[in-house]
C-alpha cells in the first residue's frame, strides 16, 4: 500500500514543497497529494517539480481540485488546466465533488445537470489519459452507497472513479468494508482521517477546514477516533496497487502524520524504512 501526504495538511503554515517533500521521502511516505491550489500557484521554472520528486522517490498520486459542475462554460477550461497540472506532475488522477447538493434534497435537474458535467469532464479526463475521481462527502451526489453507486451509474463513463473517503462513508451511514467490496472496481484512491465522535463531524465542513481560524476539535489520530480501521486496512492491505493519503486538517502536522503512518505500517505489517526519521 502506498501511503501520501496531502499538502492541504499545510494550507496555514509557511513551508515550502521541498521542505514537505524531504520530511515525507523521511518518513516512510510514497508520495504528495498535491492540492489543486498549490498545483496551480507552483511556478513552472521552480526546480522542485515532478523529476525532482520522482529523484527522491516520491510520485504525486493525484492532484485534488474542485471543478465548477454549474457552470458548464468554465467548466471545459477549468477541466483541461487541471488536466495540463497533473500533467506536468505526472499524476494520474484528479479529485472533485458531485456538486454542491445532497443527494437526498438535489432535484431531478440538479442530478441530471450533475451527472452530466461530470460525464463532459470525464471525457477531457480520459483524452489526456487520465481519471476524474469523485469523493464520497456529506452534501453531494457521493454522500452514500446508494448514492454513489447512482452517480457512476447516470454517469457512464470508464473515466470516471471514486476517492474513498471512509469517514465520510461512515458518515453516510454505510459499513466502510462493505461499501469499499461492493465499489472496489471504481475505487482509485483513499483518504483516511478520523473523529472523536459522530457528534464533532461537522468539524470536517468545508467552511470550517478551510478557515484558519476555524475549529479543530473532534480532528484526532487516525487509531483514537470513533471509527475503527483495523478491518478496513487489513483489507487494503491486500491490494499492492492500493493507493491512499492521510488526511490530516489539525495541529501538530508533522507529529500526527509521523504516528499515523507508523501504526498503519505496524497494523498491516509494512516496515517504515530505516530512514524514518521521528520529528
Amino acid at each position: 500500500m502506498n501511503i501520501s501526504l496531502c499538502t492541504i495538511s499545510f494550507r496555514h503554515q509557511l513551508i515550502g514543497l521541498k521542505d514537505i517533500a524531504f520530511w515525507a521521502r523521511d518518513n516512510g511516505f510514497q508520495g504528495i497529494e498535491l492540492w489543486g491550489v498549490h498545483a496551480r500557484n507552483q511556478s513552472p521554472l521552480a526546480i522542485h517539480n515532478a523529476q525532482w520528486m520522482a529523484a527522491q522517490g516520491l510520485s504525486v498520486p493525484m492532484i485534488s481540485d474542485y471543478l465548477p459542475l454549474h457552470d458548464p462554460d468554465l467548466l471545459r477550461s477549468r477541466t483541461l488546466a487541471l488536466c495540463a497540472q497533473a500533467r506536468t506532475w505526472g499524476a494520474a488522477k484528479m479529485r472533485t465533488f458531485a456538486g454542491q447538493q445532497s443527494s437526498a434534497g438535489a432535484t431531478q435537474e440538479e442530478r441530471r445537470q450533475t451527472t452530466r458535467a461530470l460525464r463532459e469532464a470525464c471525457i477531457i479526463a480520459a483524452d489526456h489519459g487520465l481519471r476524474l475521481l469523485v469523493e464520497t462527502h456529506p452534501g453531494t451526489l457521493a454522500d452514500t452507497l446508494a448514492a454513489t453507486c447512482d452517480l457512476i451509474d447516470a454517469t457512464d463513463h470508464d473515466a470516471l472513479a471514486i476517492n474513498f473517503d471512509a469517514l465520510h462513508v461512515w458518515e453516510g451511514g454505510d459499513d466502510p468494508v462493505e461499501a469499499r467490496r461492493i465499489l472496489l472496481p471504481r475505487i482509485a484512491h483513499y483518504h483516511l482521517k478520523n473523529v472523536s465522535s459522530r457528534d464533532r463531524l461537522d468539524v470536517f465542513a468545508p467552511a470550517n477546514v478551510y478557515s484558519a481560524a476555524g475549529s479543530r476539535a473532534g480532528m484526532v489520530p487516525l487509531f483514537q477516533g470513533a471509527y475503527d480501521y483495523s478491518a478496513l486496512l487489513a483489507e487494503m492491505a491486500q491490494d499492492p496497487a492500493c493507493e491512499a493519503s492521510l488526511e490530516w486538517f489539525g495541529d501538530a502536522v508533522f507529529q500526527i502524520l509521523k504516528a499515523d503512518i507508523v501504526q498503519i505500517r505496524a497494523q498491516t505489517r509494512q516496515e517504515v524504512p530505516e530512514t524514518a526519521e521521528a520529528v
